[in-house]
């Protein structure tokens, strides 16, 4: 439970009635829930997005349905999901909106289907969307040791890219190599924008895919290739950039906010109008056509789901200190 907005240390383990899903809500016995940045700036008062206090943190979770809400037709009791919420993934029981659930193969353990609620997702729907990036198209992605720039590694390989990855360490590159890098950049001990610009003959990257923000930022504007697309996915330095708009029109470059929320329709601060309510449906509709090309490229092995620590949820410190010291290599996940 989160009482106030400050440490990820603050946070206490209470017990709590479980939760009633109310009209189109389904309650889940959750399984695991994704420990992530967001989780954490949300904590600490953050995010965009505020829950009301006190409120259980935690946004993307995977277990199997324990009672259906009015309404609800779209999942049956026992079904296994995943699935995205603004709040409550970190507690046995959770209730989500049952139109964002994922149903995910019995053969995916559901540490590892933390992954597609917002992460492989997130990647999708900037690449395919909002970045329209075409096979052969480079892509550099930035923080590619971390669950955000693995996940997008892997989402631009099955999409045809050639990827150059970007990270601090042996142990990151070595994990951007294993899920499926055509290069690797350790921004430590060589010129990041010296080396994307040798290894695409002096022209850039087409498609750049940010989570860290500041001088990774910086230095994107400096070695992306003309018309490229650069996409802030979130500011994991600590540091939100400005952008020189000199250089954006000089390049013809196209910087594209991507907030990934919005197509689940989270974040609502009132009852939607008729016409957002018929963009919602048609946003959710992207959602689940995008779920299911995630899905089906899991089974074929083209995304790996990588978990780097499983703790129990009376750890959560231990996982959010991997998130903090910004030394995870894949997915940290809490198991009640």
């Amino acid at each position: 439970m989160c009482h106030a907005y400050g440490l990820i240390d603050d946070l206490k383990i209470e017990d709590v009635p479980i939760p009633e899903p109310k009209a189109g809500e389904v309650l889940v016995r959750v399984g695991a829930a994704g420990v992530s940045f967001a989780a954490m700036l949300g904590v600490q008062g953050k995010h965009q997005n505020k829950p009301n206090l006190p409120y259980v943190p935690g946004n993307e979770l995977a277990g199997h349905v324990m009672k259906l809400g009015p309404g609800v037709t779209n999942v049956a009791v026992g079904d296994r999901i995943a699935v995205g919420v603004s709040q409550g993934a970190y507690a046995e029981y959770a209730t989500a909106l049952a139109v964002n659930a994922i149903p995910i193969p019995e053969t995916m353990p559901y540490a590892q289907a933390t992954n597609f609620p917002t992460l492989y997702p997130t990647a999708y729907g900037a690449l395919k969307w909002k970045a329209d990036m075409q096979p052969r198209e480079v892509l550099l992605v930035h923080g590619a040791g971390g669950g955000s720039g693995l996940t997008a590694i892997e989402v631009g390989k099955a999409m045809g890219a050639i990827v150059i990855a970007s990270a601090g360490g042996n142990d990151k590159l070595k994990a951007a190599l294993e899920h499926g890098a055509d290069h690797l950049i350790d921004y430590r001990r060589e010129d990041l924008r010296a080396r994307v610009l040798e290894l695409t003959d002096g022209r850039g990257a087409d498609v750049i895919y940010d989570p860290v923000g500041g001088s990774a930022f910086d230095i994107s504007l400096r070695c992306i290739a003309p018309e490229g697309r650069l996409i802030p996915m979130g500011f994991a330095s600590g540091t939100i950039p400005q952008i020189p708009a000199n250089i954006l029109l000089v390049k013809n470059v196209t910087v594209i906010g991507f907030y990934y929320g919005y197509y689940n329709g989270w974040g609502g601060k009132s009852a939607p109008t008729p016409r957002e309510a018929a963009s919602l449906a048609r946003r959710r509709a992207m959602v689940r056509e995008a779920q299911d090309v995630l899905i089906r490229w899991f089974t074929e092995d083209k995304l790996r789901a990588t978990i780097a620590g499983t703790f129990d949820l009376a750890d959560w410190i231990d996982g959010f200190r991997l998130i903090e010291q910004r030394t995870v290599v894949g997915k940290a996940v809490l198991v009640p």
